[in-house]
């Protein structure tokens, strides 16, 4: 167990990549990621549970099938499980994600967007938070 408090600002700066979560925390089954979004995501939704996004930096949106819910620093939202939804930002935007361990980024759609699961934030070879 770590004694140092866990700064966003710091993380978000070991990685360069978007749409690549990368986990900071856990508690329980689920894990605390932070995500760097810019452009279009694809559409999907996962079946077995909610997501939770938090900006932390910029705006970004949340369209869904039938209305787009704009989101800026400081604001959350939680997509209910099984609703189809597909994030976008125009300008680079930080967010925490706050999901279960084993979820994968774009649901069952795939694609080339389809990140890692379970990546840590490391430096080097040592894990920084774990």
């Amino acid at each position: 167990m770590s004694s140092a408090a866990i700064n966003f600002s710091e993380k978000l700066a070991m990685f360069t990549e978007l749409w690549s979560p990368r986990v900071v925390a856990e508690m329980n089954d689920y894990q605390f990621k932070l995500v760097k979004v810019k452009g279009d995501f694809v559409w999907h939704d996962h079946q077995e549970t909610d997501e939770v996004f938090v900006v932390l930096k910029g705006t970004m949106h949340i369209a869904f099938r039938d209305r787009d819910v704009q989101l800026s620093a400081g604001e959350m939202y939680v997509v209910p499980k099984g609703v189809e939804h597909k994030p976008y930002a125009d300008e680079e935007c930080h967010m925490l994600l706050v999901e279960p361990r084993s979820v994968v980024n774009t649901g069952e759609a795939g694609g080339e967007l389809q990140a890692k699961n379970d990546l840590w934030i490391q430096q080097g070879s040592r894990v920084l938070v774990r």
